[in-house]
């Protein structure tokens, strides 16, 4: 696994909107002190009055789906096809007609998304239209009526379902296979999934791909046309279903359009000709005073894009409480119902701003639960704003009027950069909704991290093409030896995405990604051969058989683990923690006492390290990535397995609700995985099933 980079969280700095002094008489030395700020006063541009007359919800009416949407459904009645259309256009509708057509005729569909969350939504959105009975899920952590007619889940379980198949020498059972947010296969972690499905799935099997951000949709398809032997037909609809109007917000308060044309509109272009005279001041915008001058002219509900997490929970505060809050009893009643279904939540520290204020944060570092709760507030429409990083952009879908950029950057995982097409239209395609809003906005504030030349461009600028992220790692090498023959590989791998890219040098570069994907596969399977996975005939060994199965980050670790028999045998939460270091893809070590842990946590974590340390240094040597095996991961499962109280573990530890939750979950995972070994390691796999149960509790579990 790769090593990823910590995201220090700092606070944003602003140039136009400085912090106000709480102690006007206290300034250093010879140092001017800084005016007060005055509040900004709501004010709107003329040229504006026309556009915010058109602000409301549309007249009911009868729904008639548009042509896009006809085209696609015949499409995919007569083979595969690439939908792309903007956030909010009905591409769900194609889904559920296609899953429809399907279902009558006695077929099976498999629905795919890219996130747990967006997963669990899908099983209950088609629980209600098609029967719960017809819907089942699986994902690492739910799993039922999975031989229902329509199953959703997560492309990694589809993706295993047909290594499985595969390996049996057996078809899917399923007739249509839909792939949600398919731009996802140009992701660079995650992207080799969807490639593979694409590579693997039977040309029986229709396959409907949705994207609003694919830039080189012509290519992925002519690229599916070829290794499918049957077209692939693009629908595109370049029209938003809500027109978008970008706004600017003057530090004054005052509105005003973005552009004028091409152009930055001309009172917009005075201000950025401004020159700044001195250090901007620290810290974050006056969030409570945006949202009212957004309120006064109608343009909430709000999704505020921040950097980081930090940011994120910090505006809360600047947003003062309500004095027209609106209808108290549907508010009241809407969060009632989501506290009783989740109790622990009736403490959280945030709860108060979203009483009060109406205002939620969202992101990473909150408890599912919580951030479940803020979607279904947000989707009654019973907040003003929501306060989020970009991961709300990709597949969570409720309702805004008007998207906040308050950075025309963002961090990709590695530093910041300028945002992207694809990005940019991610976020803004958040903006109106169809059958909610007659139009939706974009609002632009300024400050020291936003270029509004760089976000005039993104009006105009195309999402980036996809380019292949397929790569070779030890779980995809092992599953394919299942069924295949090294020069079989080799056949996968001349279809891939990457080698028609390289081919045809759409890249525009040399060295197209691909370029070396046979040899990266010859040197994983020289390793695997070298530590006894694969003989000399490339066939898998027993060992190499059950490992398959272990379908993880670090599958060679947790084997090892297995072969040399240091896993506990008799304490779930000793497993359970025992496997925790091995999830953790960090580069944060947290202090831990260890004269203050349980003294049989130590030892097996002392013994499991010991006795990887030479397989270890043998992947390091190999050039392969490795990952530091932490003990406060260990330490924290420990606890929480114990029947430990959340709040004082996280406490302890000094991670977020989020961080704590995805430990578990990805704790949860890995265990469901040394569960399957049944026939292999009946007692480790006992144990190990035992010790998930431990684990996935209230607050982690929710539905």
């Amino acid at each position: 696994m790769t090593k990823k980079r910590s995201l220090r969280h700092t606070p944003a700095h602003t140039e136009n909107f400085p912090r106000r002094k709480s102690r006007p008489g206290k300034s250093s030395r010879g140092r001017k002190k800084t005016p007060p700020r005055p509040r900004m006063k709501p004010e709107a541009d003329p040229f504006l009055k026309p556009i915010f007359a058109r602000i409301g919800r549309p007249a009911a009416a009868a729904f008639l789906p548009d042509p896009f949407q006809t085209e696609a459904l015949e499409a995919i009645g007569k083979g595969d096809c690439l939908v792309m259309a903007p956030t909010g256009s009905g591409k769900t509708w194609i889904a559920e007609e296609a899953i429809l057509s399907v279902f009558a005729r006695g077929g099976r569909t498999w629905y795919a998304s890219p996130l747990k969350a967006l997963t669990n939504a899908k099983w209950v959105e088609f629980g209600r239209r098609f029967d719960p009975v017809n819907v089942g899920i699986v994902t690492g952590d739910t799993k039922e009526n999975t031989d229902a007619p329509i199953l959703v889940g997560t492309t990694e379980i589809l993706r295993n379902q047909l290594y499985d198949a595969m390996h049996r020498g057996e078809n899917l059972n399923f007739d249509l296979v839909i792939l949600d947010e398919a731009h996802f296969l140009g992701d660079r972690d995650r992207g080799v999934v969807w490639e593979e499905i694409m590579i693997y799935l039977p040309a029986r099997i229709n396959l409907l791909l949705l994207s609003a951000t694919i830039g080189n949709g012509d290519q992925i398809a002519a690229w599916l046309t070829g290794i499918r032997g049957k077209p692939c037909r693009i629908i595109r609809e370049e029209r938003r279903p809500v027109p978008l109007h970008p706004l600017f917000l003057h530090p004054s308060g005052r509105l005003m359009p973005l552009v004028e044309g091409n152009r930055l509109y001309g009172k917009v272009a005075d201000f950025v000709s401004r020159p700044v005279h001195g250090r901007p001041e620290r810290g974050l915008p006056p969030f409570g005073e945006i949202l009212e001058v957004l309120g006064r002219f109608r343009l909430l509900p709000a999704i505020v894009f921040l950097k980081s997490r930090a940011e994120c929970d910090s505006a809360l505060a600047a947003c003062r409480p309500m004095e027209d809050a609106g209808p108290e009893g549907d508010f009241a009643a809407d969060l009632e119902e989501q506290l009783a279904a989740f109790p622990y939540l009736a403490s959280h520290r945030q709860l108060k701003e979203l009483r009060t204020a109406r205002v939620a944060a969202h992101h990473g570092g909150q408890l599912p639960a919580w951030k479940f709760l803020v979607e279904q507030m947000m989707k009654r429409g019973r907040l003003r704003a929501i306060f989020a990083t970009s991961t709300v952009a990709a597949g969570v879908n409720f309702p805004a009027r008007t998207i906040i950029l308050l950075n025309s950057d963002l961090f990709n995982g590695r530093d910041f950069a300028p945002l992207t097409g694809t990005e940019f239209h991610q976020m803004t395609g958040r903006a109106g909704r169809r059958g909610q809003d007659r139009v939706g906005f974009l609002a632009v504030v300024p400050g020291r991290f936003m270029d509004l030349i760089h976000v005039r461009k993104l009006l105009m600028k195309k999402p980036e093409a996809i380019e292949s992220r397929i790569r070779s790692d030890f779980s995809m090498v092992l599953n394919l030896l299942l069924s295949q023959t090294p020069e079989g590989i080799r056949e996968i791998f001349a279809r891939s995405l990457a080698s028609y890219q390289r081919l045809h040098e759409e890249t525009g570069r040399s060295g197209a990604p691909g370029t070396d994907l046979w040899s990266d596969f010859q040197r994983h399977l020289e390793f695997l051969k070298e530590e006894g996975f694969v003989d000399g005939s490339d066939r898998l060994t027993e060992n190499g058989m059950w490992a398959s199965k272990l379908r993880l980050d670090q599958p060679l670790l947790i084997a090892e683990c297995l072969r040399k028999d240091i896993l506990p045998r008799d304490d779930a939460g000793l497993l359970a923690a025992a496997i925790a270091p091995f999830v953790y893809d960090g580069d944060q070590d947290l202090l831990v006492i260890r004269r203050g842990l349980p003294r049989r946590l130590t030892r097996t974590y002392d013994r499991i390290t010991r006795s990887l340390a030479g397989l270890l240094g043998r992947l390091e040597a190999g050039g392969f990535p490795v990952s530091p095996l932490f003990l406060w991961p260990a330490a924290v499962i420990h606890e929480w397995a114990a029947g430990g109280d959340w709040d004082r573990i996280i406490e302890k530890a000094g991670i977020a609700d989020g961080d704590m939750a995805m430990l578990v979950m990805r704790t949860a995972d890995n265990l469901r995985q040394i569960a399957s070994l049944r026939e292999t390691h009946p007692q480790t796999a006992a144990l190990a099933a035992e010790a998930r149960g431990a684990i996935l509790r209230e607050p982690v579990v929710f539905l």
